[in-house]
C-alpha cells in the first residue's frame, strides 16, 4: 500500500467558504450570543490537499467547483499553501458555505451548517484522464458521494485510477450525510477503493457496531486499508480483518476542532507520497491533527 516519492496526488472536494462563530458556553435562543467571528477558506477536500502540501507532498493538485464570486480568493488561499489548484467555475451556483459554530469550552466541538452550493456541483463533465498524468495517488472527498452529478464524477474517476493502477482513497466525510445516503448505498459506491478514512462515528455508523477498533477491523474486509481517526484517542490501522496498530494521538488542548480529520489525512497521504507504511503515516496523521486544533480554521499556517 505504500507508493515511492516522485509523483503527485490529486485531491477531487470541495471547495468551501467557511464562516466560523466561537462563542463560549451555551447559546442564548431569541437573543445574542457574543462570538468571535471569522470568515475562512475550507472545504475538506481543499483542507486535505492543503495540508498534504504543508507536511511535504512532493506535488498536490486540487479539483473543485466553485461560485465566480469566490474564485480568485480561494484559488490565492490554496496557492499559498502551495497547491495547485484547478477550481471549475459554476456558472449559477455560489461557493458552498459552511457556518462553524465552536463551543471554545470543553473540547472545542463544533457544528456545521452547510450550504453545499457550487462544491457538489462537480459532474464527469469536469473529470478528464489527462488529471491522472504524473499522478501516483488519487484522493475522493466522501461529500461527492452526496449529489448525482458527483456521484457520477466519482465513478469516472475511480474507472480512470483503476485503468491506470493508480490507488484511491476516500474519506467518508459526514455521519449525518452518510445517514441519507445509507450504509449498503456507500458501501456499493466505494468499491475499488483502496483506503477508507473514516472517522469513528462514521467507521461505526457504517458497521453498526459501537466498538471503533471492532468498526475498523469489519470495515478492512470491504475495503483493503482502513484508517479510523478518533481524535484525542488517535487512531486505528486495520487490514484483512483485524487492526494491525493503535497509534497513539499527540495531548494538546483544543482551540478548534475544525479540520482536524482533514489536517489526518492530508498528512497521511503526504507521508505515504514520500515511502511511508500506514502505520509511520497514521503517526504523521496524529501530529497533524494535534497541531490542527490549536489553529482556527481547517488550513495549515501559508507555505513560505
Amino acid at each position: 500500500m505504500t507508493t515511492g516519492p516522485g509523483g503527485a496526488l490529486l485531491v477531487v472536494g470541495d471547495v468551501i467558504t467557511d464562516v466560523v462563530a466561537r462563542h463560549r458556553g451555551p447559546l442564548a435562543p431569541g437573543t445574542d450570543t457574543a462570538s468571535s467571528i471569522r470568515t475562512l477558506p475550507g472545504g475538506a477536500g481543499a483542507n486535505v490537499a492543503c495540508w498534504a502540501a504543508h507536511w511535504g507532498g512532493p506535488e498536490v493538485r486540487l479539483l473543485g467547483r466553485v461560485g465566480a464570486d469566490s474564485v480568485a480568493w480561494h484559488e490565492r488561499e490554496l496557492a499559498a499553501c502551495g497547491v495547485r489548484p484547478r477550481l471549475v467555475v459554476d456558472p449559477e451556483a455560489p461557493t458552498g458555505t459552511v457556518i462553524c459554530v465552536v463551543d471554545t469550552e470543553a473540547a472545542a466541538e463544533r457544528t456545521f451548517l452547510t450550504d453545499s452550493g457550487a462544491s457538489l456541483r462537480l459532474d464527469p463533465d469536469d473529470w478528464s484522464e489527462s488529471l491522472l498524468d504524473g499522478v501516483v495517488r488519487l484522493h475522493l472527498s466522501g461529500y461527492l458521494l452526496f449529489s448525482e452529478p458527483s456521484r457520477a464524477l466519482v465513478a469516472a474517476a475511480l474507472a480512470s485510477a483503476r485503468a491506470r493502477g493508480v490507488p484511491v482513497s476516500l474519506d467518508p466525510a459526514s455521519s449525518g450525510f452518510l445517514k441519507t445516503l445509507g450504509v449498503d448505498r456507500f458501501l456499493a459506491l466505494v468499491e475499488g477503493v483502496d483506503v477508507l478514512l473514516p472517522s469513528r462515528d462514521e467507521a461505526c455508523l457504517l458497521t453498526g457496531l459501537s466498538d471503533a477498533a471492532d468498526a475498523a477491523a469489519k470495515l478492512s474486509r470491504h475495503v483493503p486499508l482502513v484508517v479510523a481517526k478518533q481524535g484525542a484517542d488517535g487512531a486505528l490501522v486495520a487490514r484483512s480483518g483485524a487492526v494491525s496498530a493503535r497509534v497513539p494521538a499527540v495531548p494538546v488542548t483544543p482551540q478548534d476542532t475544525t479540520g482536524a480529520g482533514d489536517a489526518f489525512t492530508g498528512a497521511f497521504l503526504a507521508a505515504l507520497l514520500t515511502g511511508a507504511a500506514p502505520e509511520e503515516a497514521a503517526r504523521e496523521g496524529c501530529r497533524a491533527g494535534a497541531l490542527a486544533v490549536q489553529r482556527l480554521g481547517g488550513r495549515p499556517p501559508a507555505a513560505d
